[in-house]
């Protein structure tokens, strides 16, 4: 990865406590994992920040090595990375991405 790309990404991850590197946008995903994140985040009434991985093919290969996680959607909390999909599922069924999201929030 590209100084440049990193840096790229480590600014948009920082724009906003939650943000979500997603396939389409929170009002269009454009793939099952990404609505399903995308719903789960809405359900929580949190405010969160997208970015359109089919806009941009070098984001798209480049948050997955800067991860280390081979898929997306991939979920951010304050700069962090959380999870996927299944994750992030995982998460708001043991009631612990409402503590997170509202903690990243809080800060």
């Amino acid at each position: 990865m590209t100084p440049e790309l990193e840096k790229r990404i480590r600014e948009q991850i920082s724009s906003a406590p939650i943000f979500v590197y997603m396939k389409g946008t929170k009002d269009f995903p454009m793939c099952g994992f990404s609505a399903t994140v995308v719903g789960v985040l809405k359900e929580l009434g949190v405010p969160f920040s997208t970015f359109n991985v089919l806009s941009d093919e070098s984001i798209r290969q480049g948050i997955k090595e800067f991860s280390n996680w081979p898929t997306i959607p991939q979920v951010y909390l304050k700069g962090e990375f959380i999870g996927g999909c299944d994750i992030i599922l995982d998460m708001h069924q043991r009631g612990e991405l409402a503590e997170k999201t509202k903690a990243a929030l809080e800060e």
